[in-house]
């Protein structure tokens, strides 16, 4: 997750339960232009293993260059390829969920990647979503192209870019994935408690899941899951004091990472809210909470929560993060008419993006 995932949030997880953690999304071009601020983003922790780096392209020569690039330099253990972004700046160039429409477009970038991590042993994966809209879906031709292509597996998310973020994810679609594939398939949407991931397994048959949104404010999730899938039954219920040490640890590890503790902390601040959703906290300290610059500062805040109050199990099983309207999904002109058109869309990504 853009701005999220950094090594200092991945760490603070990590410290809580098991799992996966990957990098922020970075594009190829940015990486293969050796860009700064995405050299800054593909940092991983001296003990975190596997080291997973989750890359973005539309190129298919390009993603060979960036992901030989990681080979070279062994800058990654897993290369995880994201085809899900449904942001209209991303689209309506042809990028993100976009690409896999365009059937050979979308395999010869695979393939490229798979091809160049090969000689390294590094696995290659994608997310995807269901397709553009429900008039035009992909996913299961484009699972069985990747699998083609050679990837360990395939991660549904399963909305279409239309969707967005809105309503229901639609699980069928995961297990007819998996009925469709031979390699792993992970699910994606709507994972906000551990019983959640244990129920779509269970009625979709896949393989694993993918956590987004859910962890936003709750890193302690990865340890419901870890406990959840060991067939354990407790569940971590935090005081507001216990989330407030997490608070802290997170602030620290940012502050580490960024070696700067006022862009640590003004980094920080778009966490304060998912962290206290649901605990009785005035307005006027989460509104000071989130405009905190220096550690001094918000280990005086903190010191101002009721420690004592309970974990609102009230708020269990409620969405976290971005929720929105569905809407078209924006396109270049033309695209749809033709699904094996190889040309590679022009402006889709940028050396200097950072991401």
């Amino acid at each position: 997750m853009a701005g999220i995932t950094n090594v200092a949030f991945r760490q603070l997880c990590r410290e809580q339960g098991a799992g996966l953690f990957v990098c922020e999304m970075i594009t190829t071009v940015a990486l293969h232009a050796r860009n700064s601020k995405t050299d800054k983003m593909i940092e991983f922790g001296p003990d975190e293993h596997p080291r997973s780096m989750q890359i973005y392209g539309v190129d298919p020569d390009i993603t060979a260059k960036a992901v030989r690039r990681i080979v070279d330099e062994n800058l990654a253990d897993h290369i995880d390829m994201n085809f899900g972004c449904s942001v209209k700046k991303i689209t309506s160039k042809g990028g993100g969920s976009a690409i896999p429409y365009k059937r050979k477009l979308f395999g010869s970038i695979v393939q490229a990647a798979v091809d160049a991590a090969a000689p390294a042993g590094i696995p290659v994966t994608i997310k995807m979503r269901k397709g553009i809209d429900d008039d035009h879906l992909t996913y299961v031709e484009a699972g069985l192209i990747a699998q083609d292509a050679g990837v360990k597996w395939v991660a549904l998310h399963a909305r279409t870019a239309a969707q967005r973020y809105s309503g229901t994810a639609d699980w069928e679609s995961i297990g007819a994935l998996k009925r469709a594939l031979d390699i792993p398939v992970l699910g994606n949407g709507d994972i906000w408690e551990a019983e959640d991931a244990l129920r779509m397994v269970a009625e979709t048959g896949c393989d694993g899941v993918v956590v987004g949104r859910g962890c936003l404010g709750r890193p302690w999730l990865f340890a419901d899951l870890a406990a959840a899938f060991d067939g354990r039954s407790e569940r971590a219920m935090p005081s507001l004091g216990e989330v407030a040490s997490v608070m802290r640890r997170h602030a620290e590890l940012l502050t580490h990472w960024w070696g700067k503790e006022r862009e640590a902390v003004t980094d920080f601040r778009k966490h304060v809210a998912w962290y206290l959703k649901g605990f009785p906290v005035g307005s006027e300290l989460r509104r000071a909470m989130a405009m905190a610059s220096s550690l001094a500062e918000l280990d005086d805040l903190l010191g101002k929560l009721d420690h004592d109050a309970p974990f609102p199990q009230a708020n269990l099983g409620q969405p976290r993060g971005r929720t929105n309207a569905p809407a078209r999904v924006v396109l270049p002109h033309n695209w749809l008419q033709d699904k094996d058109d190889c040309t590679v869309p022009e402006d889709a990504e940028h050396d200097d993006s950072g991401g």
